[in-house]
C-alpha cells in the first residue's frame, strides 16, 4: 500500500478526491488529510508518507513552498490545481503529474499509476519543478532540467538555440558548448515561449536575443550569434518578423 497525505485547503474538493482514491485507487492507503498547510508540513515531517496529493494554491503557504520546506522531497507528489498556469507549466516541463480541478477519475488512476511505476529520477523532477515554479512571471532566467544524474541547470541567456532529436533535444549553448536532454521540442517551446524563445521551425527552438541577422527569402533564414544559420518556415515568417520588430 502507498502511504498518502492529501493536501487541499477547500474542504470540498478534500472530500471528493478522497472518495475517488477510496473507490478507484486500492492501491492507495490515505493515513491523513489537511487543509491546512502548516498542519500538513509537520505531519509528512512525522508520518514520512510515500505520496501526497498537493493543492497548488492555498493560504498562507503555497504547495511549492511547503515542498521548499522539505527540501530535499523524499515522497511522490501528485499536484492538484484549479489553474495556476506558471506553475502547470512547471509542473509539466519537469514531468510530474498534475491533476485539474474538479478531478477526473481517468486522469487520477492514470497519475497513481505512474506513480507506482515511477523510478527514483521522479525525485529529481520534484526539485527542478521547484526551481522552474520560482519565477511568478513566466519569464525563466534560468531552466532547471531533470537527468539520470540529477538535474542541469542552464542560463536561458546562454542558450543559443534547441534542436528536436526525436524523443530528445539539443540545446545548444554559447562557448560552443551542447547538451541532449530527454525532452521533446515542444515542452521547451511551451515554457520557454515568455522568456524570449520562438519555434522558427518543426525542428528548431530559437533565443530571439541570439539572432544576429535576418536574410529574406521565402521564408528567410537567420543567423545566429554562433554563425550557425536557422531556415524560417512560411507559416511562421510573419509572426516572426513581428517579433523581430520589438526588439
Amino acid at each position: 500500500m502507498i502511504k498518502t497525505i492529501l493536501i487541499d485547503d477547500e474542504r470540498d474538493g478534500l472530500e471528493d478526491l478522497q472518495d475517488l482514491i477510496k473507490k478507484y485507487c486500492t492501491d492507495i492507503n490515505v493515513i491523513s488529510v489537511f487543509s491546512n498547510p502548516l498542519e500538513a508540513l509537520a505531519a509528512i515531517r512525522r508520518l514520512n508518507p510515500d505520496l501526497v496529493f498537493l493543492d497548488v494554491q492555498m493560504p498562507g503557504m503555497s504547495g511549492f513552498e511547503l515542498l521548499e520546506q522539505l527540501s530535499p522531497v523524499s515522497f511522490d507528489v501528485i499536484f492538484v490545481s484549479a489553474f495556476d498556469r506558471y506553475a502547470i507549466k512547471a509542473i509539466r516541463f519537469s514531468a510530474l503529474d498534475y491533476l485539474l480541478k474538479p478531478v477526473d477519475v481517468d486522469e487520477l488512476m492514470r497519475a497513481v499509476t505512474r506513480v507506482k511505476e515511477r523510478k527514483s529520477g521522479a525525485k529529481f523532477s520534484i526539485q527542478s519543478a521547484l526551481h522552474n515554479a520560482s519565477s511568478r512571471t513566466g519569464i525563466v532566467e534560468q531552466l532547471a532540467v531533470p537527468s539520470t544524474e540529477g538535474i542541469d541547470f542552464f542560463n536561458t541567456r546562454d542558450i543559443i538555440y534547441c534542436k528536436a532529436d526525436g524523443c530528445y533535444t539539443t540545446l545548444y549553448l554559447t562557448g560552443k558548448q551542447s547538451k541532449v536532454v530527454t525532452r521533446v521540442l515542444k515542452d521547451f517551446e511551451d515554457f520557454l515561449s515568455e522568456s524570449g524563445f520562438f519555434r522558427v521551425h518543426n525542428s528548431f527552438l530559437i533565443n530571439v536575443s541570439h539572432v544576429k541577422k535576418y536574410v529574406r527569402g521565402e521564408g528567410g533564414h537567420v543567423v545566429l550569434t554562433d554563425d550557425h544559420e536557422v531556415d524560417i518556415s512560411r507559416r511562421r515568417k510573419e509572426e516572426f518578423l513581428s517579433i523581430l520588430n520589438k526588439i
